[in-house]
């Protein structure tokens, strides 16, 4: 079997010799030519070259073309924060500051020349004639509710709770710009579209069934209806979430590390969906070494009684500076594993002892709001959770205290750590647990901080 052939047998849920592998190297393939995040995901040469490199170095059965969820949002009006080392963020949405929930036009959805699609068309097309015969491609889309949440910000979160019947018309208006984004990437020969929607996580699985269940079904048929296979992308804690999603009927699923895997294939074996996941991005892609990337993969694979219906990849977008001896580890061990696992046999992991001094929470002068998260610049999902914390300081001012801790710093896993928090983004307030992979409503979280106050 050729690598395309795993991915594709995988997806129509056959046996395969071995487990297909997708690195979802997004803005780290920029790292392996010497260019930043913005340089790789506004220029087609760059892009294209970086793509190159990855398929060299880490052989992948499948690769994302790009990975940005902000590219229908900055074409229909947000404003977007760049970054040298990560995918840019939306700073300022445009239907924010609107009294009302207002559906926009269907005139209004990007077409084929609209803001970065040209220039991401052209190297779907240039790498498809590189390597499309052997490889699967994937080409990414920003799902409908997270593009919901950029266009409307938090306030989508009132919104469900205030006029659902305008928010099942915004979430209809945001599937047919998934739909288009589908087809231009469809005909310019992508094998797989994944549709990315990070805000899954933090909604409830009664606010999925009347929200989304429609949407996300039409969107997964229309994919199949293309003759393209479908994936649909969830980070954060989206446990809750995972059987509503799999009633959508996409061809796969992917999860990041919040979700226990293999509990979570239970159910997708079930609806006999594939899922994919789930090399830890910090802890061990990040700050791991080579053989703790090996190890993982080792165990996880080792872990599975059924490895039919399984891709093994990154849990999400990887950080940029991942080493790449550690990326090369994963595919060693997944490529070479009886080799590999011979290798680690003996091999454990060495745990840092990094001290973190937590604050007198029975003492302090005004309530603290703790932010947990992945990374707010780059974790929608992180995004929005921190958009809300904002909210609340902007409102409160001096009468609070705020701090976000970043996942991605060593010395915040420590603190995670010996906080016990379990899955991000959460918020604590004066050390105690009040919002875990929900983010709150405005109200929900100023009646939170009112309650210390």
């Amino acid at each position: 079997m050729t690598p395309k052939e795993l991915i594709l047998a995988t997806l129509r849920h056959e046996e395969t010799p071995q487990v297909a592998w997708v690195p979802f190297a997004g803005v780290h393939a920029g790292q392996l030519i010497g260019c930043n995040a913005r340089e790789i995901l506004s220029n087609g040469d760059h892009l294209y070259n970086a793509l190159m490199e990855v398929h060299k170095m880490y052989k992948p059965s499948g690769m994302p073309i790009i990975f940005d969820l902000q590219v229908e949002a900055e074409c229909l009006g947000c404003e977007l924060t760049w970054a040298d080392d990560a995918p840019p963020s939306v700073s300022a949405h445009p239907m924010e500051d609107d009294e009302d929930l207002v559906t926009p036009c269907e005139c209004t959805i990007p077409t084929k020349e609209d803001g970065r699609i040209p220039m991401i068309l052209d190297v779907m097309r240039r790498v498809k004639e590189s390597v499309g015969d052997e490889t699967a491609l994937y080409g990414l889309i920003c799902g409908p509710f997270t593009l919901s949440a950029h266009l409307r910000g938090n306030n989508i979160f009132m919104d469900m709770f205030d006029d659902p019947e305008a928010v099942e018309d915004f979430l209809d208006y945001c599937c047919k710009v998934a739909m288009h984004m589908a087809d231009y990437y469809i005909e310019a020969g992508m094998d797989v579209i994944a549709v990315v929607d990070p805000l899954i996580s933090q909604i409830s699985s009664n606010h999925f069934e009347e929200f989304m269940m429609k949407p996300f079904t039409e969107l997964f048929a229309h994919i199949r209806e293309k003759g393209a296979y479908s994936s649909f992308f969830v980070c954060g804690d989206a446990t809750r979430n995972i059987e509503v999603m799999c009633q959508t009927k996409p061809d796969g699923i992917s999860v990041d590390e919040n979700v226990n895997l293999l509990a979570a294939k239970k159910i997708t074996d079930k609806y006999n969906v594939c899922i994919g996941g789930n090399i830890p991005l910090t802890t061990v892609m990040l700050h791991g070494t080579q053989q703790d990337n090996m190890k993982y993969v080792i165990d996880l694979l080792d872990s599975m009684e059924d490895k039919r219906n399984f891709i093994l990849s990154p849990g999400c977008d990887m950080p940029y500076a991942v080493p790449v001896e550690n990326t090369i580890g994963a595919v060693q061990a997944v490529t070479q594993s009886d080799e590999v696992r011979e290798m680690v046999k003996n091999y454990v992991a060495v745990d840092e002892d990094i001290e973190v001094e937590l604050p007198d929470y029975e003492h302090l002068e005004k309530p603290f709001v703790e932010v947990f998260t992945l990374d707010s610049a780059t974790c929608a999902a992180c995004t929005y959770m921190m958009g809300a914390a904002n909210e609340a300081k902007a409102a409160y001012g001096d009468k609070i205290d705020m701090v976000e801790y970043k996942f991605t710093v060593k010395e915040n896993i420590a603190r995670c750590k010996k906080m016990g928090v379990k899955n991000l983004p959460s918020i604590y307030i004066n050390g105690k647990l009040k919002f875990s992979s929900i983010v709150p409503a405005k109200e929900e979280l100023e009646a939170a901080i009112n309650e210390v106050l």
